[in-house]
């Protein structure tokens, strides 16, 4: 095309300016690729630390004895209804305490079927000493309980129920979860040995699932409730009781957007101002073009052609440098044990949008000198110099 042609030949002409534009252009998508990427990977973080190792949507009873019966076909049909949960475990938990050298702990007993619920709270990953229990009457406890109580793998301990049951049972392991509150309080055990302690039968008290969206937890809650169909069950979810972590994500992703506006807005101006000097310096040319039969039409196409090839040329270096400073960010910027501070995380959707937006700049911010070149009259022009 005529157009492009001649676009690429000013673009050439003036090689200079042309390769500060792009550096302009190159930098503001830079810094929309780094603020933006490093902002998704810190909430990805956060919510990996927060909710990544926990239930996001959990069902409990109303019922006075808080217990779920026919779980094994609720959760059936939880699966049969909504593709967006990812993983459903049941659990029966009572409170207890155990006693260790005259002393009382206080402790939250957890029956799992471990296959499940470790897809949940990772548990086998997070096994200090021992293994998980896979026998009648063995539990595992948590770091901090083992230092409290002085307790250690293979020891016997007996838990004690508030309806006076008690039950002994062994130690097979030491899990750490990362949470001193969970550490210091959860007994895990099978979901046969709860039931037994407790004499819950078949019966469970919650089941507790994850999502592929944790963002649309609240959603697929009511989607849950709905498949259920009952009125004696109560769905929560993460949102509900999270509420300054999502204000905090909020605030993060309005000022990151914000940050992005603005810089935009910069890329536009810079371009804008520089393609209409462009025009000046390049209206002889024009007025001969159009002299030799060239329509206003086309002459405006040059400009706008002119933003677009300027448009693709800084988006892509634009990723590329932004890219780069997100990578080298994660490899300065690290916690004591080598992590990063902020884990590199690429959202692809995010990038490809980036590199449209900057391209679509480019091109708007050629509008205004485009339609300059059209207005030009090449007689004038001419004979003006």
């Amino acid at each position: 095309m005529l157009e492009f042609r001649i676009a690429s030949k000013f673009l050439r002409s003036s090689k200079g300016q042309t390769i500060l534009i792009i550096l302009g252009i190159a930098i503001g998508v830079s810094v929309q690729v780094f603020i933006g990427t490093l902002i998704q990977g810190l909430q990805k973080s956060l919510v990996d630390k927060t909710i990544g190792s926990s239930p996001q949507i959990t069902v409990t009873s109303e019922d006075n004895d808080g217990s779920i019966d026919r779980w094994e076909d609720k959760i059936k049909s939880i699966k049969n209804s909504n593709s967006k949960v990812e993983n459903v475990s049941a659990s029966t938990d009572f409170s207890a305490f155990i006693d260790k050298n005259n002393k009382t702990y206080p402790v939250l007993i957890r029956g799992f079927e471990f296959a499940n619920a470790d897809k949940i709270y990772k548990i086998k990953d997070n096994i200090k000493i021992g293994r998980e229990p896979k026998d009648e009457n063995e539990v595992l406890i948590g770091i901090d309980l083992k230092k409290d109580a002085s307790l250690k793998v293979g020891d016997k301990i007996t838990i004690f129920t508030p309806k006076g049951v008690q039950k002994e049972v062994k130690i097979t392991g030491v899990y750490d979860l990362k949470s001193s509150s969970i550490n210091d309080k959860w007994i895990l055990t099978t979901l046969k040995t709860s039931q037994d302690m407790f004499n819950y039968g078949d019966k469970v008290t919650a089941i507790e699932m994850q999502v592929k969206d944790v963002f649309n937890a609240d959603v697929i809650s009511k989607d849950v409730k709905s498949s259920l169909n009952l009125n004696d069950v109560k769905i929560s979810n993460w949102k509900d009781s999270n509420a300054s972590l999502l204000s905090g994500l909020s605030g993060q992703s309005a000022s990151s957007i914000m940050i992005q506006v603005f810089v935009l807005v910069s890329v536009v101006l810079g371009i804008t101002s520089v393609l209409a000097i462009t025009v000046m310096q390049k209206s002889k040319q024009i007025g001969i073009l159009k002299a030799m039969g060239i329509k206003d039409s086309a002459a405006s196409r040059i400009f706008l052609f002119e933003g677009l090839i300027l448009g693709i040329f800084g988006a892509v270096i634009g990723v590329a440098l932004g890219l780069g400073w997100t990578y080298s960010f994660t490899k300065f910027a690290v916690n004591p044990d080598g992590t990063p501070v902020v884990p590199l995380y690429l959202d692809y959707k995010f990038i490809v949008f980036s590199v449209v937006i900057a391209i679509a700049s480019a091109c708007i911010a050629a509008i205004i000198p485009a339609r300059k070149s059209s207005k030009l009259n090449p007689i004038e022009v001419i004979k003006n110099g």
